[in-house]
């Protein structure tokens, strides 16, 4: 993006708020906890934005004095499969501190497959191992068709899970998927491998048994932790360079 613009691409996790600020190249990645005094403890929690005012005063504190103060930001936001218009909505008006032009909104998912570089005209598995929130979610076209989520992460190790259980739960969202599809969608997709992100493709005390699980070891993204908001850059770029001028996007589908 050229330097007289400005745009942000984000991704809110329940333990860490990562972002890429157009110009700088950077990704900024800090704990997602609210400012004091303006709300209480962690305003994202699996998956759910629980204190708009709270991620709002965070936001403000470290991306506020980060961007020009003439320009305002084109904002793309990854959103969970399964989050909802009630998440898109809350997490809308938390970005709008930013006092941003347009906000769009992806899923996580399609943010790690571009990050993957990963071929979306086919049937797509993606699997997000987050600290609090785990993601199965089947791309067709670029599109979410399918997801399931569980709130169950990395940060429940040695407490109140162990890794084979992580694995364990993706293993069943995966059959759940495939018991239902009745067409050869899904199968296919897991055929081809399992693209795999999110903190926990980082523990093999997890990515092994899983490998059991699945019969084939699980395509891991490059810096996986990273790589939904590393994929939204790319989105943001390509929304700045769209020939209409207006930043649109295509569009992308969300489950209800």
């Amino acid at each position: 993006m050229c330097r007289r613009c400005c745009g942000v691409a984000l991704d809110l996790g329940s333990a860490r708020t990562r972002a890429w600020i157009a110009g700088t190249g950077v990704v900024v990645d800090v704990p997602t906890e609210a400012v004091p005094g303006t709300g209480a403890g962690r305003p994202v929690q699996r998956g759910a934005l629980v204190d708009v005012a709270g991620c709002a005063g965070m936001l403000e504190q470290v991306l506020g004095p980060r961007l020009p103060r003439l320009l305002r930001p084109m904002v793309i936001l990854t959103t969970p499969a399964l989050g909802g218009v009630t998440y898109r909505a809350r997490a809308r008006t938390a970005v709008g501190v930013l006092r941003p032009v347009s906000v769009l909104t992806v899923p996580g998912a399609r943010g790690i497959a571009g990050a993957a570089r990963a071929d979306l005209s086919r049937p797509l598995l993606v699997v997000d191992l987050g600290a609090h929130l785990t993601e199965v979610v089947l791309l067709c076209d670029g599109a979410v068709t399918d997801a399931r989520r569980a709130a169950l992460g990395t940060a429940d190790l040695d407490d109140a899970a162990t890794p084979e259980q992580i694995a364990g739960t993706v293993a069943e969202m995966l059959a759940q998927m495939l018991r239902q599809d009745r067409t050869p969608v899904t199968a296919g997709a897991l055929h081809r491998g399992v693209l795999l992100a999110g903190g926990g493709a980082l523990r093999p005390e997890i990515t092994r048994p899983l490998t059991g699980r699945l019969h084939a070891p699980p395509r891991v993204v490059p810096a996986p932790q990273t790589a939904a908001v590393r994929g939204a850059a790319e989105l943001l770029q390509a929304a700045h360079t769209h020939p209409s001028g207006s930043g649109a996007l295509p569009p992308v589908a969300h489950p209800h």
